[in-house]
This record gives C-alpha cells, sequence and structure tokens, in this order.
C-alpha cells in the first residue's frame, strides 16, 4: 500500500496547492506568486533530497530534472493566473485533463508507447470535455473562455513535467526535483522581476512560500509513488488533485457552474481517468 499512499498524498498537496495559491493570486500578483512558491519549493526539495539516500545521481538526472522544473514554471504562472481570475472550478480540471493527454501523445508519437482502447476513448474525450466546460452564461463567456486558455497552456507545462521527471533515474534520490525548483525560479524570474516588490505584506509572501514547499512535497511524493508501482497507477490518483480545488470553488467561493459545464467537467473527470487506466 506504500505507492498508493504516496500517490494520494501527491494529489492532496497538488490539490492544496492549487488552493491556496490561487486565493494568494487573488490577492497578489500571480507571477509574483508563483516565484515565491518556487523559492519555497526549492527550500523545501533541498532539504528532504538531503535526507534520501542516493545510489547514483548522474547529469541525465539532472537535465531531466531541470526540463521539468521549466515545465512547472509555465503550468503554475498560468494556473495561478487563471484561479486569481474567479475559475478554479474551470482551469483545474482543463490543466489535469491536457496535463494527462500531452504525455499520452508524446509517448504514442516518439516513445514507441501503445495506449489502451481505454486511453484512446480518453482521449476521444478530451475535446468534448472542453467544448462544454467552455460553454457559459452571455456574461461570463469571455471570463471562462480565457479559463480554458490558461488552463491549457498550464497543462503543457504539467505534461511536460510529468514526462520529464519521470525519466530520471530511480537512483538519483530527490534531486531531480530539486533540479527542477531551480530551473523552475529561473523560469518565472524575468516575468516576476517588477511584481516582487509589490506584494502585500501580512502574509502574502510567507504563504506562497509555504504554497511552494506544498507544491515540491508533491512531486516528491509522485517520485517516490512511481518507484514503488507502476507509473500509470501513480499517475492515476496523482491526477485525482482537481477534486480539492474545484470543490473548494464550488463551496466556499460560491462559483458558478452551468449544466454545461458541470457535464464538461464529469467528461473531464472521465476523461483523466480513462487515460491513465493500466491496460486490461
Amino acid at each position: 500500500m506504500t505507492g498508493p499512499l504516496l500517490a494520494l498524498a501527491s494529489a492532496l498537496c497538488y490539490g492544496i496547492a492549487d488552493v491556496t495559491g490561487g486565493l494568494l493570486s487573488r490577492r497578489a500578483d500571480f507571477r509574483a506568486v508563483a516565484f515565491l512558491g518556487q523559492i519555497g519549493g526549492l527550500i523545501c526539495a533541498v532539504a528532504v533530497a538531503l535526507a534520501v539516500p542516493v545510489r547514483e545521481l548522474v547529469w541525465q538526472d539532472v537535465a531531466w530534472g531541470a526540463l521539468s522544473g521549466i515545465g512547472t514554471g509555465i503550468a503554475m504562472v498560468f494556473l495561478y493566473r487563471g484561479i486569481g481570475q474567479g475559475t478554479m472550478s474551470v482551469v483545474v480540471p482543463v490543466s489535469a485533463v491536457g496535463g494527462v493527454a500531452l504525455p499520452v501523445l508524446v509517448g504514442v508519437a516518439f516513445l514507441g508507447d501503445r495506449p489502451s482502447l481505454t486511453a484512446w476513448v480518453g482521449i476521444a474525450v478530451v475535446l468534448p470535455a472542453l467544448w462544454l466546460v467552455s460553454r457559459s452564461r452571455s456574461d461570463e463567456r469571455d471570463r471562462v473562455r480565457s479559463a480554458v486558455v490558461n488552463g491549457l497552456v498550464a497543462s503543457a507545462g504539467i505534461g511536460v513535467q510529468y514526462l520529464a521527471l519521470a525519466r530520471a533515474g530511480h537512483d538519483a534520490g530527490l534531486w531531480p526535483v530539486a533540479a527542477g525548483r531551480v530551473s523552475a525560479v529561473l523560469a518565472i524570474a524575468p516575468m516576476a522581476r517588477a511584481h516582487i516588490r509589490r506584494l502585500p505584506g501580512r502574509g502574502t509572501p510567507p504563504g506562497a512560500l509555504a504554497t511552494g514547499a506544498v507544491a515540491a512535497a508533491a512531486l516528491a511524493f509522485y517520485l517516490l509513488a512511481t518507484r514503488e508501482q507502476l507509473v500509470v497507477i501513480a499517475v492515476v490518483l496523482s491526477s485525482l488533485y482537481p477534486v480539492v480545488p474545484v470543490l473548494w470553488g464550488v463551496t466556499a467561493l460560491r462559483e458558478r457552474l452551468s449544466a454545461g459545464q458541470v457535464a464538461g467537467l464529469v467528461a473531464a473527470a472521465a476523461a483523466v481517468l480513462l487515460l491513465t487506466l493500466p491496460p486490461p
């Protein structure tokens, strides 16, 4: 049960980080929040990596970790941008579906993977799911369309994050996660530099740092989970993270969903599951 528990811990941490980072992005610039989050993630990742035994660390492991961090940086900026605009219950599921679909497509095209029939059904469900999610009342169309765009860009970053991190060797400990936090900081820094000084006080910087630490813990749990069980099982359990922010957005933040959006979100959840189910 160690592997599933680690993957579920990853999903919970991802969900918490999305909620807290999104809420902070509603009162501060999303780029500054994402940047400070990666600083907090770097501190957490280095501390944890020092405590995990390393059998062999080669430059390829560091390079894959760094590439995953570039994906993380892109994902966090656009995810927080979308959530900060008040569309948590739309942008997070869209980012999750695309973040799972991209690794599947890359695996088929370049890595020789052959998805099962259920995975292909999941890929086919993605487009109508996105179409339904993006439908809304006329007074909210622009806001929801913007959320879908932000979610799609974030999903590309998440896909790169998953693909690259999975390529790191099992003997490298958690240093690929730490390397990813360094590259994420460097990726976000040019966008956030002008906004750091304008961050409001009273808990915003510490909150952003803590959010990044939780997100880094999610990546660490995910990487450890892939070493305890099949990667596809770790992915499907880690991909449950949208449940946390969507429920928060609908309940605590009173975000309203149309019937079509509800259907789209259900289809998006089904697509995530279908794309990550192990082959029969």
